[in-house]
């Protein structure tokens, strides 16, 4: 096939599949009135099902100068204190948070045909907490976090491995070593979107909170 012969990319892109068929769907009607609770059932379909990475999310900030960046990272828990995640306070997101705390979490299923969208303002959970999140990770894990700063330039790969392989055997030698700048987050939602496909069409479902009582949810459909 010569290269005239080939599919343009758009005409490559149009025809990717998106989703499979028997889509498990939304059923408004037995939605719960709290969507934390939606959202863990979801997750815990996504879990048992063995999809990929069923807790990567993609967090969107934005800094002091409205300049949007975004990156995919672990969910860590969905508790009391919101959607919980963790990093380095000193980061570009650790940063951008600490400039302008709003933001939004997206969760998506391809496999369920589902995505979830969280938006409200992240907190800083305490040092407690922070520390313990730290500490459940794995060597290799706590290494990476401890080697350097998180998006700083870098001379060399191979200045990157002897700074990691030094961070490893300090991890190994300290095991209750924790990063001062490690910082466990909660976004506490104002907002939270559950949108599925089926054979019946796109359905979306929006919790808001009620001004004043966080716990208080409205819910509504949404034109797809």
């Amino acid at each position: 096939m010569t290269d005239a012969d080939r599919p343009t990319l758009r005409e490559r892109l149009r025809a990717l599949p998106v989703f499979g068929p028997d889509l498990p769907g939304l059923d408004v009607d037995a939605a719960p009135d709290d969507p934390g609770t939606l959202f863990v059932r979801w997750l815990d379909d996504a879990i048992d099902a063995g999809l990929p990475a069923p807790h990567a999310a993609t967090l969107s900030t934005a800094d002091a100068s409205g300049r949007v960046d975004a990156r995919t990272l672990i969910l860590k828990d969905v508790d009391g204190d919101g959607w919980v995640f963790a990093t380095r306070a000193d980061s570009p997101k650790g940063v951008a948070l600490a400039q302008n705390p709003n933001a939004a979490l997206t969760f998506f299923w391809r496999e369920h045909g589902r995505q979830v969208r969280v938006r409200g303002p992240v907190v800083p959970l305490d040092a407690e907490t922070s520390a313990a999140d730290f500490l459940d990770r794995s060597d290799f894990s706590r290494a990476t976090a401890l080697a350097g700063s998180q998006s700083a330039p870098l001379a060399s790969r191979a200045a990157y491995r002897e700074a990691w392989d030094a961070a490893l055997d300090r991890v190994r030698a300290e095991p209750g070593l924790v990063l001062d700048a490690w910082t466990a987050y909660a976004l506490e939602p104002t907002s939270v979107e559950f949108w599925a496909s089926s054979g019946a069409g796109q359905t979306r479902l929006r919790y808001t909170a009620a001004s004043g009582a966080p716990t208080t949810w409205t819910k509504e459909l949404l034109w797809p």
